[in-house]
């Protein structure tokens, strides 16, 4: 008699960037377990897709499924219902609480689904520890995907027990901060969310990190090599002393790295003609834009730079909505701006693709926003950095790219100003100095650069691949509770 296959649940928080580096973890799981061996049963993969509050998201949301149901790849959906979401009035500026909330509120639709799917195991976003009781209830074993870096995972461990040691807020505190595995870090690159501590999001994010040390196992977006004294710290007890952390299963870089065919965008095409490693690119991803003060500023750096450039520049978004538009160069951009620089740069005023177009040759710099996708894919591809933080956590990963991996050149970022803006002559400053021949600092940012590369390739190497075998532990370790589940 054929033994029952272990279905594991997957619960992703609608963003994109959540939504995707979760699916893409779930075909990691079918692609390895999915036959099943001597080791244990088959493993099958299905995505509780939770229905976004906006009709904007929720189409965006859709669109990705579709494409995944499309490629034949296993990967099965289950759509809970649709659950009223929180008032929408904490999304205005404090989003993180918006989605803890709207993930909470899930619980018992959770506890459903895991009865009606047989479900051997759950993974959930960090957004979503509010449903680990739930779980919990239904005896199903839970595990916490977490999207981003090893850093803000030591950072939300130690944050309850920092509430306590930093008497004021953080946006107000002048010195730095202790996270075990990192040197100390200013408080102006903590996340900015994290600022007053009588804000929800902060609040929320105690809460997270209190309940991170529930789960049956974290999984995380990193590679061992990538962050190895925050990864010990986290699982020495560093960063919550007295109580022994679940067990850490970084199975990164979590990106779809199949090969596709070209675009054959203008932009990639305008790529194939510039000289190898020469040019620099900005990409700010899917929710950033500028208005007119600080493209303006961009290009006078820019141009003042005399490097190559590939810039992917948006718009401001339309009213009702929080995504950019296509840029209108003429109001955005100096005027003569393009003329000047024709030949050696390009703005591309529309959705950009980042992953071809960091892939390419041509490629040797890169100036980003810091979602930790989009670093991942520039560390893939051995680019070097210019880190601009936006929002999110992306002013603590600015810091660790900077400081801790020396993959990246450090931009002097506006802290005080909430546009994060930056001076046309730092800017300038930033590019020379990743870019130039002859800058001692580039060249250490591209040698690690070059470094990370191989260090990511060769985790999720079949066999000896660090990432590869956490991936089998995790696969052994879902495979044995649902043998405990099913005696």
């Amino acid at each position: 008699m054929a033994m029952a296959s272990a279905n594991v649940l997957l619960l992703p928080e609608a963003g994109s960037g959540h939504l995707m580096s979760l699916i893409e973890a779930g075909k990691r799981l079918l692609a390895h377990g999915g036959r099943g061996d001597g080791e244990g049963p088959a493993v099958t993969v299905t995505v509780l897709v939770v229905r976004p509050a906006t009709s904007e998201s929720a189409a965006e949301v859709d669109a990705h499924v579709g494409r995944v149901e499309a490629s034949g790849l296993g990967v099965r959906f289950h759509r809970l219902p649709a659950v009223e979401p929180p008032p929408m009035g904490c999304a205005a500026g404090n989003v993180q609480e918006f989605k803890s909330r709207y993930m909470q509120l899930q619980a018992p639709h959770v506890r459903a689904a895991a009865a009606e799917l047989g479900a051997a195991a759950l993974v959930v976003d960090f957004f979503a520890t509010g449903v680990l009781d739930a779980a919990r209830e239904a005896g199903v074993p839970t595990y916490v995907y977490f999207t981003s870096t090893a850093a803000l995972l030591a950072l939300m461990l130690r944050l309850p027990a920092l509430e306590e040691e930093v008497p004021v807020d953080f946006e107000e505190f002048d010195g730095t901060v202790d996270v075990p595995g990192l040197p100390p870090v200013p408080a102006g690159s903590l996340p900015a969310f994290m600022g007053r501590k009588e804000s929800p999001n902060f609040k929320w994010f105690v809460y997270h990190g209190r309940r991170f040390m529930d789960a049956d196992g974290i999984i995380i977006n990193t590679v061992a090599e990538l962050e190895p004294a925050l990864l010990a710290a986290i699982a020495d007890g560093r960063c919550v002393p007295g109580r022994t952390a679940p067990p850490l299963y970084p199975i990164g870089p979590v990106l779809d790295l199949e090969d596709k065919p070209s675009s054959n965008a203008r932009c990639v095409r305008w790529l194939d003609a510039q000289p190898p490693a020469s040019v620099l690119f900005l990409c700010f991803g899917s929710m950033g834009w500028f208005d007119a003060a600080k493209a303006r500023e961009v290009a006078a750096g820019l141009e003042r730079s005399g490097h190559r450039f590939l810039w992917a520049l948006r718009g401001p978004p339309a009213a009702g909505t929080v995504h950019p538009t296509d840029a209108s160069l003429d109001e955005l951009l100096p005027e003569g701006f393009l003329e000047r620089t024709k030949g050696r740069g390009m703005v591309w005023p529309t959705w950009a693709p980042q992953k071809e177009i960091l892939a390419h040759a041509a490629i040797g710099g890169f100036v980003t926003h810091c979602g930790w996708n989009s670093t991942l894919e520039s560390l893939w591809h051995g680019v070097p950095l210019v880190p601009w933080p936006l929002y999110a956590e992306q002013r603590l990963n600015a810091f660790e790219l900077v400081r801790d991996m020396g993959v990246a050149v450090p931009l002097g970022v506006d802290g005080k100003r909430r546009d994060s803006f930056v001076e046309a002559a730092e800017l300038e400053r930033a590019v020379r100095s990743l870019m130039d021949d002859a800058s001692e600092v580039g060249r250490k940012a591209r040698e690690k650069a070059a470094e990370m590369k191989a260090v990511c390739r060769n985790a999720v190497a079949p066999g000896g691949g660090s990432s590869y075998a956490a991936l089998q532990r995790l696969l052994g370790a879902i495979r044995g509770g649902f043998s405990t589940m099913t005696q």
